[in-house]
């Protein structure tokens, strides 16, 4: 008996999008063709630019506007997207085609609840409304592993932490039951023990109700777990696609043996080199970053000058008995209530090192690095840096300390200004502090791109012409523009295919050596944090549970939550 073939439930054929930017087309996606049966899991994974989210875009019809389908066909269950008047695809999106984009912070209304957002889904696709639509809310936070689901619902968006807002945006995307699910890098966001558990509810709806998942990811140690397939695009084109195991097993195309050379593993070789013995070198930080500058005007030069002392404190930053404690209102009856974020934690960042913090979604991690920024209140405790304790410094004096330290946030999309170019965003810190004249700045900002990988080319474009990724390089481009002493990085590289994160690491490794740099690295990826830290502290409900170096975490690891940890992470023992 010949058996049938399976109608896909996707279809796309010969498709190709381009973008108008400065006055011409310019064409991201070429030729394009690739189908998704019911039930199946195609992952589409390539580095930033190569054009898999806008691919994915041009199913769902949510091209930015100056991007529009120049060719091809979108067939969902046979008919064509691509040619679709607008209210059938107001009727599909959500119900038939679900959506779980990148960036929670520009996809959450900050005006609603979380659980009102959820609910407009249902209730818009006739799915639930009242009390039922309230209930399937509850059930759907619970599903994507969100705490308290109930009292979770009522909150905004500013009270979720990021990864919490990821998983809100999962919820969403699932409220309706659809049959295919477009994922763009749905789990960049999440610690891996929340990462798993939202794959695996993935997995179990495309094998209870033949849900299709497309999956956009950079994580090719997720796709070869997760997927049935996957496909591989380089500059806007398809250079490689087949089964997943054999893909990732035996890759033909160079650019594919190129990614998956480039993905850290639990036994990667460390980027960092071990701590300096000597202390002669504790005030070369400061010196280095003024002598790479051009020169400052006499102001801006005294104000950058560490404080001065006949011997520098061992670290740069000391962390003693630090706590915080937010008080939120609940809904309705405006009853107070207090949420303690970090619980009396304690540690250094000596100079010239980089220290870790791991941990899951909400464990106090970036918390902790607002309250070292100066983003957030401490409730109790004392950051001391370079010697000084925070609290204490005068307007003056805490300009000069924003000089001297420098964040890198988890979410470009929100730490760049939409109307700044990439040249203004990248030069606005040497503006601000008087660095340099026009010319010397522009120069810098040439220079900067060129060590975040970024061609001169960007300087002239607005954020929402790039990637997520291209984003997240411009954000680090930024901070490194004053040669600062201390860089805080917030989930960094989490939106960084794996050629330019490797990239990146191997660049601030290198500036680090080159400039005696400390890191505050806070991440989820267990097996970046390995490759580029000395110390890592494990945090688990706003307390640090373990500390230890990368060796001693990792091989043998003393606390439980940490085993968990470690178990989670999608292909960790593959081989380097």
């Amino acid at each position: 008996m010949t058996m049938m073939t399976p109608t896909p439930l996707l279809e796309i054929r010969n498709l190709s999008v381009a973008f108008r930017t400065g006055g011409r087309d310019v064409t991201v996606v070429k030729d394009v063709s690739m189908e998704i049966l019911p039930g199946q899991t195609v992952a589409v994974v390539g580095e930033s630019g190569s054009g898999k989210s806008t691919t994915a875009a041009a199913v769902n019809r949510l091209l930015p506007d100056n991007g529009r389908i120049t060719g091809g066909e979108v067939l969902f269950e046979g008919r064509d997207l691509a040619t679709a008047n607008e209210r059938r695809m107001t009727a599909i999106r959500g119900a038939g085609i679900g959506f779980v984009p990148q960036d929670p912070m520009s996809n959450l209304n900050p005006l609603m609840r979380i659980g009102d957002q959820i609910g407009e889904a249902l209730e818009v696709h006739g799915r639930a409304t009242g009390r039922a639509a309230r209930a399937r809310v509850v059930e759907l936070l619970e599903m994507v592993g969100i705490p308290e689901p109930a009292r979770r619902a009522d909150q905004y968006p500013h009270e979720f932490s990021g990864g919490m807002r990821q998983r809100a945006l999962i919820a969403m995307g699932l409220a309706c039951r659809p049959k295919l699910l477009i994922a763009d890098e749905p789990t960049s966001a999440l610690d891996v023990t929340v990462q798993r558990r939202i794959l695996d509810q993935l997995e179990t709806l495309t094998r209870d109700m033949g849900t299709a998942v497309f999956l956009i990811t950079h994580d090719l140690a997720l796709a070869a777990e997760r997927a049935d397939t996957v496909v591989v695009m380089y500059r806007g084109e398809i250079v490689e696609a087949g089964v997943a195991a054999e893909i990732l097993a035996d890759p033909r195309h160079e650019y594919t043996q190129r990614l998956l050379r480039a993905v850290p593993s639990l036994s990667s070789t460390s980027m960092v080199t071990a701590p300096a013995v000597s202390t002669s070198l504790v005030t070369a930080p400061a010196a280095t970053a003024r002598d790479r500058a051009e020169p400052d005007p006499p102001a801006a030069t005294a104000s950058l000058a560490p404080p001065a002392s006949t011997a520098s404190p061992r670290h740069l930053v000391e962390i003693e008995d630090l706590s915080k404690v937010f008080t939120t209102r609940a809904a309705g009856t405006g009853v107070p209530s207090r949420f303690t974020a970090v619980d009396g934690v304690s540690f250094g960042i000596p100079r010239g090192q980089t220290v870790s913090i791991v941990g899951e979604s909400g464990s106090g991690k970036s918390t902790t690095a607002n309250l070292l920024l100066g983003l957030d209140d401490i409730t109790s405790g004392r950051i001391l840096f370079d010697g000084t304790d925070l609290t204490s410094l005068r307007r003056r004096e805490l300009f000069a300390f924003r000089r001297r330290v420098q964040p890198v946030f988890q979410n470009p999309y929100a730490s760049l200004d939409p109307r700044y170019t990439v040249e203004k965003s990248i030069s606005e810190p040497l503006r601000v502090h008087r660095v340099g004249t026009a010319k010397s700045r522009k120069q810098a900002v040439a220079r900067l791109l060129d060590q975040v990988s970024l061609p001169s080319s960007m300087a002239g474009r607005l954020p929402h012409e790039l990637s997520g990724g291209q984003r997240q390089r411009v954000a680090i481009a930024r901070a490194l523009a004053l040669s600062p002493e201390l860089v805080v990085l917030d989930e960094a590289v989490s939106a960084l295919d794996v050629l330019v994160q490797a990239q990146i690491l191997e660049l601030l490794a290198d500036l680090q050596r080159e400039l005696s740099l400390s890191y505050l690295f806070i991440s989820h990826d267990l097996a970046v944090v390995r490759m580029i830290s000395h110390t890592v502290h494990v945090m688990r409900g706003g307390r640090i549970v373990e500390t230890g170096t990368p060796r001693e975490i990792f091989e043998n690891p003393g606390a439980e939550y940490t085993r968990e940890l470690l178990a989670a992470i999608p292909g960790a023992r593959r081989a380097a």
